[in-house]
């Protein structure tokens, strides 16, 4: 197999490797050279996948590895087909790379259609923000219409991998990008990296009205950026 700069060959399992366990709980368990916790049977063979999704990231096997929570020499077990993810290292990868499951075993997305009505985009609420889709859904490219609400002090403060494109439509919003502190009026926008420490309500008791543009680097989890708070169709 050829190998890029950086990667580690494959080797075989030493006794009682049990690899590195990730933040999210996902390990290289005991047993799995056994098939205990593996995924098999009529699992896709998800190596030339799991591959070509890290060469095409441009990521080294141990920076991947480390990413997804696993050992080095147990991604390259992956990779090679010589051992099979289990369920939890297939969404552990899935967020590491940016993709979904379904692309890691393989399968053909249906043809998405790329127009969005304005009929069809259901409102949609979370942590007082409401939303509607102004993309397609899938993408690793979000785009959604928002109306956000006043800020107050209890705003969290956000940092997650990605970046960031608001344009304010109505109201004022008053936007904190680490230190500093701007507030935009209708017609301005922004653009930052999403590394950067930031926080987004409104400079208007009323709320405003913004797109919004999120372009996901690792997870497809719109919750990264709206809180994880509960959800609900309005």
């Amino acid at each position: 197999m050829d190998h890029h700069p950086g990667e580690q060959s494959p080797e075989p399992a030493p006794p009682g490797d049990t690899g590195a366990v990730a933040a999210s709980g996902v390990e290289d368990a005991p047993g799995a050279a056994s098939g205990a916790g593996d995924v098999s049977g009529g699992l896709p063979d998800v190596a030339p996948q799991l591959r070509g999704l890290r060469r095409r990231r441009g990521l080294t096997l141990e920076a991947a590895a480390q990413r997804a929570g696993l050992s080095p020499a147990h991604l390259s077990r992956l990779e090679t087909g010589r051992r099979q993810p289990s369920l939890p290292m297939l969404l552990a990868l899935a967020r590491t790379y940016g993709t979904t499951v379904s692309e890691l075993l393989g399968e053909v997305p249906p043809e998405r259609d790329p127009v969005i009505r304005a009929g069809r985009a259901e409102a949609v609420e979370a942590d007082g923000w409401t939303y509607r889709p102004a993309g397609g859904a899938g993408r690793a490219m979000q785009a959604l219409r928002v109306h956000v609400p006043y800020a107050t002090s209890a705003d969290i403060v956000r940092v997650h991998p990605g970046e960031e494109w608001i344009h304010v439509l109505e109201g004022r919003v008053r936007l904190a990008l680490g230190d500093a502190v701007h507030v935009l009026d209708p017609g301005d926008g922004a653009h930052f990296d999403s590394l950067t420490p930031h926080r987004i309500g409104a400079a208007t008791r009323g709320g405003a009205e913004l797109l919004f543009v999120h372009t996901l680097m690792q997870s497809p989890v719109a919750e990264l950026c709206l809180g994880g708070g509960a959800r609900h169709r309005r």
